[in-house]
């Protein structure tokens, strides 16, 4: 299904700023959606390609990587799935996963962050963690827009 203007407005504007964060640092999810403006909003996946002429963003052009949870951790990923239930909507282990397990995504996302430096270690129920003190990187307003709503 086609994006609208508005999604696809929102789409770019969620990369553009995953684009701002430095090389070996992290962010969080809310801090991308404070940035541009749109509490609230959750980061989707890349799209596998550009529709209509528009800009191709993919994993070797937006550093997704550098995003995490608030907490510092890397969030799991591939473990749990929603299956309909006698009643109703549920949530079960994937065939194969223990609770421990991050998912394929979780250590791609370690594997490129300490690729860049970042240190990563596991929390104490074996969740993947990030320093925010040593490596986030929380600015006011996103390279270029500093002091723009001051003129």
């Amino acid at each position: 299904m086609p994006r609208t203007e508005e999604t696809e407005n929102l789409f770019t504007a969620v990369y553009r700023a995953v684009q701002q964060i430095p090389h070996g640092s992290v962010t969080s999810y809310g801090h991308i959606a404070r940035l541009i403006g749109r509490l609230g909003v959750c980061l989707k996946q890349l799209p596998a390609s550009a529709a209509g002429g528009a800009v191709r963003f993919d994993a070797a052009n937006v550093p997704w990587q550098r995003v995490i949870n608030a907490r510092g951790s890397i969030s799991p990923r591939c473990v749990y799935r929603r299956r309909r239930g006698v009643w109703g909507w549920q949530c079960e282990l994937m065939p194969g996963a223990s609770r421990g397990f991050q998912g394929l995504g979780a250590v791609a996302q370690l594997e490129k962050l300490e690729a860049e430096g970042v240190l990563v270690t596991r929390g104490p129920v074996g969740e993947l963690c990030v320093d925010l003190a040593a490596y986030g990187w929380f600015p006011d307003a996103l390279p270029g827009q500093q002091g723009e709503d001051e003129t």
